[in-house]
């Protein structure tokens, strides 16, 4: 069973039960001195305690989206080692497609001709795109956190639903969601970095996913028609690629996103000693050092309950034309899907207001 299925949770959940009802029934005749009762009440405990713990492991674990696989848990996933490149006319694979409401859901895989990167992606195709066949739609690129899982943009975040309603409420036009994960090396966190000598997440994202989706989808290639959204990892990744490939995106939303590069047991050294890469990698720096970028960006966070709120005003102060910024900040709200949920109702509509399509 999956490490996500609800079969898995549901026998867990029995299993630690059972334990505990067989500890009441087996603790009276475990009673006594020596050596053999004492091992007995150690092991039962011990039981009680260890099924306990994976089932509201697995429970904790669904809910969040930490890991979404067993091999992501073990950190064996080698789904992307396994993409055998073809050279750079090796474009975009579809493994699934479902129809849902507003549209239609394709789960895909993304290699990546100039990086040598690939990873899974879910492409969320309004309705309009299966009636004009010959019209072009804008793209947003969703991103999660980290470790994240892309379905979560899905099933907790309702993005292809929300963009559904938006359009059927004439708020904006139609668009394509193309959801992934940050992290394309699992299980190292790479903050969408150009890692040297390393894999090379920034140029993934901005270049390969981009071509992928231009090639495979009737997307306009412009970066007008491009924005991208993320949360807290995702949402520094869609501030850094947008004002680093203003060429490529002309808008990010940022739920909850920091401004600097983490550096922690996760993501190794990514830097190399690279002090000018690093640099690069603080949004802050590039604010005080570079030509502002032609792009718009909202940034959201909560006076009360998100770490970053002060980061975040500091940024809104430091930004300078031609970038122009947004800001959403709630009274109060933590760092969790129910606080994104609250702000996607504005975000998710104001950066889909941003793109155009060219005549």
């Amino acid at each position: 069973m999956g490490l996500t299925s609800m079969g898995l949770q549901l026998a867990a959940a029995v299993l630690a039960l059972a334990a505990f009802a067989g500890a009441v029934w087996a603790w009276p005749r475990l009673a006594g001195r020596g050596v053999p009762p004492v091992l007995g009440r150690v092991g039962v405990l011990a039981a009680c305690q260890v099924l306990t713990l994976v089932a509201l492991g697995l429970a904790v674990n669904t809910y969040y989206g930490f890991y979404g696989s067993w091999a992501d848990l073990l950190g064996t996933d080698t789904g992307t080692a396994q993409i055998v490149m073809a050279g750079a006319g090796a474009g975009l694979r579809v493994l699934d497609s479902r129809p849902v409401a507003g549209g239609r859901v394709e789960q895909v895989v993304m290699p990546g001709p100039s990086t040598g990167l690939s990873e899974e992606a879910y492409v969320f195709l309004p309705s309009a795109y299966f009636k004009d066949r010959q019209a072009r739609f804008p793209a947003i690129l969703a991103l999660t956190g980290y470790p994240g899982d892309p379905r979560n943009l899905m099933t907790r975040m309702d993005l292809p639903g929300r963009l559904a309603k938006a359009v059927a409420q004439r708020q904006v036009k139609p668009a394509i969601l193309v959801m992934m994960r940050p992290s394309v090396v699992l299980p190292r966190d790479t903050e969408c970095v150009d890692v040297p000598g390393g894999p090379q997440v920034q140029t993934y994202f901005a270049q390969d996913v981009k071509r992928d989706v231009t090639a495979h989808y009737r997307v306009a290639p412009g970066r007008e028609s491009w924005g991208i959204l993320g949360g807290s990892t995702g949402g520094y990744c869609a501030l850094k690629l947008a004002m680093s490939h203003s060429d490529a995106f002309s808008v990010a939303v940022s739920l909850s996103g920091y401004f600097k590069t983490i550096i922690d047991g996760t993501t190794g050294d990514l830097f190399r000693g690279d002090k000018a890469l690093e640099q690069r990698n603080d949004l802050m720096w590039r604010l005080a050092n570079l030509p502002a970028p032609p792009v718009k960006v909202l940034v959201t966070s909560s006076r009360k309950g998100e770490s970053d709120y002060a980061a975040t005003e500091r940024f809104l102060a430091a930004v300078r034309p031609p970038m122009q910024a947004s800001s959403l900040i709630l009274p109060s709200g933590g760092h969790n899907f129910n606080t994104w949920n609250r702000e996607l109702p504005q975000a998710l509509p104001w950066l889909a207001q941003q793109l155009t399509v060219p005549a």
